[in-house]
C-alpha cells in the first residue's frame, strides 16, 4: 500500500470523527453558548483530553510503536505478544493508581492547574471539579486503547484505530439531542456530556481490543514487572509524551490563563474544534503512518527509503495545509457564523471572539502539522530527548507570550502565543535534522515549497475580495441555507483556484501525485505483514 493510501486510510476515520465533532460542537454551542457551564465543561474536559492526546498521539506512537515493530521483526508475533502483555500489566496498574490520586486531588488540580481563574466563582469552580471527576477515568480507556492502536498501526491495520474516536462524537451528539428533546437546562446538559465522555471511552477501548484480537494477538494480564523492554519503553515514553503532546500542553496552559476571563475558555475550545479538522485529518494521519514506516526503513538500513518517506510526507502535508491555513485566516468569521451562530451562541459577542482566535490558529496550522512530520525522524531513531528539549523551549515561549499578550488582547493573545510556539518548535526540529544529516536535501521539494506558498497567497487574495463581495449573503441576517451555499461555493472555488495555481506554477504536478499514490515499500514483507496476508 502506498504512503498516501495509508494516509488516506487513517485520514478517512479521522475525517469522520472531525465531521461529527462539528455536529457535536454546533449542538453544544446552541445549548450552552460561551456561558459558565460551557467554560466549566471545556476546562474539565481539557484535562483528561490532554492526557489522552499525550498518550494516543504522543508517548505510545513515539515509544511503543518502534519497540513493538522491532519485536515483530526479531521475534515474530509471539515476541510482540509477550512484550505487549508486559507493557499492559505495568500500564494498567500505573493508570489505576494515577486515576485514584487524581480523583482525590481534583479540587486542588482545578484550582491551581486547570482553571485557577474559576476559584473566585464558587458555582463555576464546583461544577468544573465535579465534571472533571466524572470524566478523568476516560484516561484509562484512552491510554490502553492507544497502546492497542499502536499495535494495530505496526501491523498495518490502521482503520479500526482511526475510526474508534468517531464514537465519542456519536455518543455526545446523542446526549445533546436527547437534552434538546427534553428541554434540559445547561447544568443538566453539562453533566450528561460528562457521563457521555466516560461511556465513549469504554466503547472506544472495546473497538480496538476486538481489532487486536482479530489481528491475531490476544493480550492477557501479567503481573506488573519492570522487564528490560518495559524500562526501555518508559525511558523513551516520558520525553516522547512531552514532545508528541506539545500542542496539547500549550492548550492546557492556554486554558489555565484564559480561565481569568469569562467566555475565553469556551471561545478557545470552539475555535480549536474547527482548526482540528485539517490538523487531525492531515497531521495526525501523517504522524501515525510515518512513524512505523520510517522505523522499518531505518531498521532495515534503507536510508534512501527513509529520506524519501520524510520528504514526501512534508510535500503532502504542505500541499494540503497551506490552502487550509489561508482559508481559515481569511474566512474565519463566515465559518464561525455558519457553524456556531444559533441558540445561546451570541452573534454580537461570541462570533467575533471565536473568529479572531480561529484566524490566528490558521497561521499556526502549517507549523503544527510539520511538527507531526518532523518528530518521527527523531522517534524512529529512538531519540526522544532532543524533541523534548525543543518542546520545553516551545512551552516557555508559549507561556511568556501568552502572559504578555493576554491582558491586552484577551483570548486571541493566547492563540498568538500558541502559533508562535508552534513555529519555533517546528523550525528547531527541522534545523537539527538537517545538521545531523538525517534530512536529505530534496531539490524538487525545495522548488515546490515557495510555489505552493505563492498559490496559497493567490487563493487568499481571491477569497478576501469574494468575501467582501458576498458580505450580505454571508452576514448574520442571511438565511442558513444561503450562508451555507455561499460559503461552500467560495471554499470550493478557492480550492479550485489553489490547485490550478499550484499546477501552473509547478508547486504540484501529476508526476508527484502518481509517485505518492503508487509508491509502495520497496522491501520484503515483515512477519507481521505476512501474518496479515495469511489471515
Amino acid at each position: 500500500m502506498s504512503l498516501v493510501k495509508k494516509f488516506a486510510t487513517v485520514a478517512s476515520g479521522t475525517l469522520m470523527s472531525r465531521a461529527l465533532g462539528f455536529g457535536r460542537e454546533m449542538l453544544m454551542a446552541a445549548a450552552l453558548g460561551t456561558g459558565p457551564v460551557a467554560d466549566a465543561f471545556n476546562a474539565a474536559f481539557q484535562f483528561p483530553n490532554t492526557f489522552r492526546r499525550l498518550f494516543a498521539e504522543g508517548a505510545f506512537n513515539a515509544a511503543f510503536v518502534p519497540l513493538f515493530a522491532k519485536e515483530i521483526e526479531t521475534h515474530g508475533t509471539d515476541g510482540a505478544k509477550r512484550f505487549s502483555e508486559e507493557v499492559f500489566g505495568v500500564l494498567f496498574t500505573a493508570l489505576l493508581a494515577l486515576t485514584i490520586v487524581m480523583e482525590l486531588a481534583m479540587p486542588l488540580i482545578v484550582r491551581y492547574l486547570v482553571a485557577p481563574g474559576f476559584a473566585s466563582t464558587p458555582g463555576k469552580f464546583d461544577t468544573t471539579v465535579t465534571l472533571a471527576t466524572i470524566m478523568f477515568p476516560y484516561l484509562i480507556c484512552m491510554s490502553l486503547g492507544a497502546m492497542m492502536a499502536g499495535m494495530l498501526n505496526s501491523l498495518r491495520r490502521y482503520f479500526a484505530a482511526a475510526v474508534a474516536p468517531v464514537f465519542l462524537n456519536i455518543i455526545l451528539i446523542g446526549v445533546l439531542a436527547y437534552a434538546w428533546y427534553k428541554g434540559a437546562d445547561a447544568r443538566t446538559v453539562g453533566f450528561g456530556l460528562a457521563w457521555g465522555v466516560l461511556a465513549a471511552g469504554l466503547v472506544q477501548l472495546a473497538i480496538v481490543w476486538v481489532a487486536v484480537r482479530h489481528a491475531g494477538i490476544s493480550i492477557g494480564f501479567r503481573r506488573p514487572k519492570m522487564t528490560p523492554s518495559v524500562k526501555r519503553l518508559l525511558i523513551l515514553a516520558l520525553p516522547a509524551a512531552i514532545t508528541g503532546g506539545i500542542t496539547q500542553i500549550n492548550q492546557l496552559i492556554g486554558t489555565a490563563i484564559a480561565s481569568a476571563q469569562n467566555s475565553a475558555v469556551s471561545s478557545l475550545a470552539y475555535a480549536d474544534r474547527i482548526y482540528q479538522l485539517p490538523l487531525g485529518v492531515v497531521g495526525v494521519a501523517v504522524a501515525i503512518v510515518l512513524l512505523p514506516e520510517l522505523s522499518r526503513a531505518l531498521k532495515s538500513g534503507n536510508l534512501i527509503e527513509a529520506a524519501n518517506l520524510q520528504n514526501r510526507s512534508v510535500e503532502f502535508t504542505l500541499f494540503l495545509t497551506l490552502p487550509a491555513a489561508a482559508a481559515l485566516w481569511i474566512m474565519s468569521e463566515p465559518i464561525v457564523r455558519l457553524v456556531y451562530e444559533r441558540g445561546a451562541f451570541a452573534a454580537n459577542h461570541s462570533t467575533p471572539s471565536v473568529a479572531a482566535i480561529l484566524a490566528i490558529f490558521g497561521l499556526g496550522l502549517p507549523a503544527f502539522v510539520l511538527i507531526k512530520a518532523f518528530t518521527p525522524g527523531y522517534f524512529a531513531r529512538e531519540d526522544t530527548r532532543t524533541p523534548m528539549i525543543f518542546a520545553a523551549i516551545s512551552v516557555a515561549v508559549n507561556v511568556t507570550t501568552a502572559l504578555t499578550l493576554f491582558p491586552s488582547m484577551g483570548a486571541p493573545g493566547i492563540a498568538v502565543a500558541s502559533a508562535v510556539a508552534g513555529w519555533v518548535n517546528a523550525l528547531m526540529l527541522l534545523g537539527v535534522l538537517i545538521r545531523r544529516g538525517h534530512w536529505g536535501r530534496d531539490v524538487p521539494l525545495m522548488k515546490r515549497i515557495p510555489r505552493l506558498v505563492l498559490s496559497a497567497i493567490v487563493m487568499a487574495v481571491a477569497l478576501y475580495f469574494a468575501e467582501h463581495w458576498f458580505a450580505v449573503r454571508l452576514g448574520p441576517g442571511s438565511p442558513l441555507v444561503v450562508k451555507a451555499t455561499t460559503l461552500l461555493t467560495l471554499v470550493a472555488g478557492g480550492a479550485l483556484l489553489y490547485f490550478i495555481a499550484a499546477f501552473v506554477t509547478g508547486g504540484a504536478d501529476f508526476g508527484m501525485i502518481r509517485r505518492n499514490v503508487r509508491r509502495g515499500t520497496a522491501k520484503a514483507p515483515s512477519p507481521a505483514a505476512k501474518t496479515e496476508a495469511d489471515d
